[in-house]
């Protein structure tokens, strides 16, 4: 029996840091390849193979070393501002070729290209380009999310709360006071209401719908 139960910590660490190396987020990589790494690391250490288990448990002070340094990096004052995209830029084409398979399962990549948006900006986060904001006008008051975009080494929603909290009277000064987003992402659909976006139906069509004010 124990022999059994060994084999399948084994197998369940194993599965563990498979997953991790699957994770586009480095802070869940790391989380997830910590938890593997220990679970690797007790198994080593109980059937007797001191290699397995010294190797994994130098992974896993690997890991809380880079976690802390992520988490400290986290805890002090970042920079971010908006910055606008010019009319056929260069750069922008290129970052949607370079991010183009995390934006297809948003959009269409091919479609972004012509920048024919009302609103479009870079989010600068510590002068980095880490996402894209774009929006069409829908009314004389609505602006409609067409897409928002960050890479993945920056979706931790700090982006969102400064898009959405920070930066209200960016869009306020453009006139609109309402931004709506049609979605059927479930990943993004979490995103969405954890920014207040509030659940919608008009015409048998479901949306999302946020409200600015000052």
């Amino acid at each position: 029996m124990e022999i059994n139960w060994f084999e399948w910590l084994g197998y369940l660490a194993s599965l563990i840091v498979l997953i991790s190396l699957l994770m586009s987020s480095i802070i869940k990589l790391r989380w997830v390849n910590l938890i593997g790494s220990s679970l690797f690391s007790l198994y080593g250490f109980l059937i007797g193979a001191l290699p397995v288990g010294t190797v994994n448990l130098g992974i896993v002070i690997i890991n809380i070393y880079y976690l802390v340094k992520i988490y400290s990096a986290s805890a002090k004052k970042e920079y971010f501002k908006i910055l606008s995209i010019e009319k056929d830029s260069m750069y922008f084409n290129h970052f949607i070729d370079f991010y183009k398979e995390g934006l297809n399962k948003l959009t269409d990549p091919a479609k972004l290209k012509t920048n024919h948006y009302e609103v479009s900006f870079y989010i600068l986060r510590n002068m980095v380009p880490a996402g894209v904001f774009l929006g069409s006008k829908h009314d004389n008051n609505t602006l409609k999310v067409e897409l928002d975009f960050v890479i993945p080494e920056y979706r931790d929603f700090k982006i969102g709360s400064f898009i959405y909290e920070d930066s209200k009277d960016y869009f306020l000064n453009l006139g609109y006071n309402r931004l709506i987003s049609y979605t059927s992402n479930d990943e993004h659909i979490d995103y969405l209401r954890r920014m207040g976006f509030k659940e919608k139906n008009e015409k048998g069509m479901d949306y999302f719908e946020k409200l600015l004010t000052k």
